[in-house]
């Protein structure tokens, strides 16, 4: 790094520390303190924190989410080439032009009738969820409905057999292990299963559209006729990225939300006795504790975060989405879950 590092700007924190993990947000005041760009040494990477830097950055054509070309490193692992396969033509790997074309259709093919009419059945499946709550007497939220709930409607919206769910979350779970902390080498051999697993699976599913197309998102995106549309490798990637990304992020995201609507909200049916109240209730526990909280873009050419910090072309920065959330200089009492806000 061609920085120096200001003694102030360096903070050292093992990501991996349980206690950070369940509060991460007295380390983020922390950084809101200093201001500007923080240096994590465990990443040996450059943050930032502030809400203001995170939107600029990523409102900023200098930084991508790939390094340049000529910055990547030959570190590829071939027990990893059929995760590498799949995921090759993810949305959030892409850059322009690749990343608009395929998002186009992929928003075409999302205001297709059938997807358009499923408000009613999430709401029914969310329904029928909870009836099964009562006879229990208590219930283990995430495995009885955070997890069921995005599945089922996922595998819906695909149009493939709910059957196919206990397998299409193993795969899942298999996979994102790659993108965690303590990923091991045994976890890359499973993810590396699990992806050609799951491109067989979505082959054959896709094969099996042409031949009779229904009212679902996957036939739409096989069946489109427009010059752009997605080759079936791009439609893999972004179905693997629908469940792995969309399954997720939401089970985490139910957690997170039932939790602080238990712990600082007396009554929580006053969050939702309207649409205009639910709304504003769930942009603000996507503020307050949202279940993804880094995302690093990749300097282009060299770029000056601060007078005392300049980030070499290639060099990555890390935005603390989660931070950015909490800054008291954007929301006032930052800490505070306050939907009226």
């Amino acid at each position: 790094m061609r920085s120096v590092l200001p003694d102030k700007r360096v903070f050292t924190q093992d990501p991996k520390d349980p206690a950070f993990i369940q509060n991460p947000y007295a380390l983020y005041e922390k950084f809101h303190a200093v201001g500007g760009p923080i240096f994590w040494s465990n990443y040996h990477t450059w943050c930032l924190a502030g809400f203001d830097d995170v939107y600029r950055t990523l409102q900023d054509k200098r930084f991508k989410r790939l390094k340049p070309a000529e910055t990547q490193t030959n570190d590829s692992k071939p027990h990893l080439a059929d995760f590498n396969r799949v995921e090759q033509f993810s949305l959030l790997g892409l850059e322009a032009p690749e990343h608009t074309r395929i998002r186009k259709r992929i928003n075409a093919a999302f205001m297709s009738r059938k997807v358009l009419q499923m408000r009613d059945t999430i709401s029914a499946t969310a329904e029928s969820l909870i009836d099964q709550f009562e006879p229990q007497g208590s219930v283990e939220l995430l495995q009885h409905y955070a997890t069921p709930l995005p599945l089922s409607i996922i595998t819906k919206l695909l149009g493939v057999p709910i059957s196919a769910g206990a397998h299409l979350l193993a795969w899942s779970h298999a996979m994102v292990r790659v993108y965690t902390m303590t990923q091991t080498h045994d976890d890359e051999q499973q993810a590396n299963q699990a992806a050609a697993e799951f491109e067989a699976f979505l082959f054959e599913q896709i094969a099996l559209r042409r031949e009779r197309a229904g009212d679902d998102l996957l036939s739409a995106l096989v069946n489109d006729t427009d010059n752009n549309a997605l080759s079936d490798a791009e439609i893999v990637s972004t179905c693997v990225l629908l469940l792995n990304a969309g399954h997720e992020a939401t089970v985490h995201q139910i957690g997170n939300a039932v939790r602080t609507l238990l712990q600082q909200v007396d009554n929580p049916a006053d969050c939702f006795h309207d649409d205009a109240t639910s709304d504003a209730t769930v942009s603000e526990l996507l503020r307050y504790d949202a279940p993804l909280h880094l995302f690093l873009r990749y300097a282009h050419e060299d770029i000056q975060l601060h007078p005392d910090v300049t980030l070499a072309r290639g060099e990555p920065v890390a935005l603390l989405l989660g931070a950015a959330n909490r800054d008291p200089s954007r929301f006032s009492h930052a800490n505070q879950f306050n939907p009226a806000r």
